[in-house]
């Protein structure tokens, strides 16, 4: 078990490495990553399509990179807004790591780019604990998907700079509680903002767009309590679990 622990907190710490130096690379040329993690199925892409649509029409230097385990469906819809766009395939793997967001950027993003947006895989157990080099950490959920996910997934809530909560044109429709919703991500993340969003009722577009473009004029984000923990490479992390080859551990490596 110690070994399995071990393992698991080398794998964080080397992705820790590769994002602090990724983050420091972009900075230099100017460039803020955004992280989206969600479930599958929440309206992340299209509410990224709107946003990347308009950080165009503002004219501001934006594209996006999108992973899934296959297809390149959402990469299609993506590129309906106007922005770069590329995606990247998994090929199995439920998460992105730092090491491969710098590969995939190397040859390709254009040398202008203010915002990168990184529609991460649908998945809030694998992704939660990897730091992609990012400045800005989203969480969405919609509202189909219960009050109660903040507290099945605290790692990934408890992580975030910002939560967005996503077809709120239907929240009546299926009974959604604002209220307990809120209260339990302020259970594990104490301070973070809740910004309500649709793209069919038109709700709260635009700022997710605000919101990343202060964190690249350097305006600090929130800071969840999780992040201010070190790493813990003693034993004390969770088991993970093996694959596709990569182990995965669900101790929060974000700051």
């Amino acid at each position: 078990m110690c070994r399995a622990v071990d393992l698991q907190q080398s794998v964080l710490a080397r992705n820790d490495e590769s994002a602090q130096a990724l983050r420091a690379r972009l900075a230099a040329r100017g460039t803020t990553v955004v992280n989206l993690l969600s479930s599958p199925g929440s309206g992340k892409t299209a509410l990224l399509e709107h946003e990347l649509t308009l950080a165009r029409e503002r004219s501001v230097p934006a594209a996006a990179l999108t992973a899934d385990l296959a297809t390149e469906n959402d990469a299609a819809r993506l590129k309906r807004s106007g922005v770069p766009v590329r995606q990247i395939l998994t090929d199995g793997l439920c998460h992105l790591e730092a090491g491969m967001l710098a590969r995939h950027i190397e040859d390709w993003l254009p040398e202008p780019t203010r915002l990168l947006f990184v529609e991460n895989v649908g998945n809030l157990v694998c992704p939660a604990s990897y730091d992609l080099g990012e400045s800005l950490r989203v969480v969405l959920a919609s509202v189909t998907e219960g009050e109660d996910k903040p507290l099945k997934y605290p790692t990934a809530f408890g992580l975030a700079n910002l939560v967005v909560v996503t077809k709120t044109d239907i929240a009546q429709a299926v009974g959604f509680d604002e209220e307990a919703f809120r209260a339990h991500v302020e259970q594990v993340n104490p301070g973070v903002e809740v910004v309500l969003t649709s793209v069919r009722g038109q709700q709260g577009l635009g700022i997710l767009l605000e919101r990343a473009l202060a964190a690249a004029d350097g305006t600090p984000p929130h800071t969840p309590v999780m992040a201010r923990r070190p790493h813990e490479h003693a034993g004390h992390a969770h088991a993970g679990h093996a694959h596709g080859g990569h182990t995965h551990a669900t101790v929060p490596s974000h700051s």
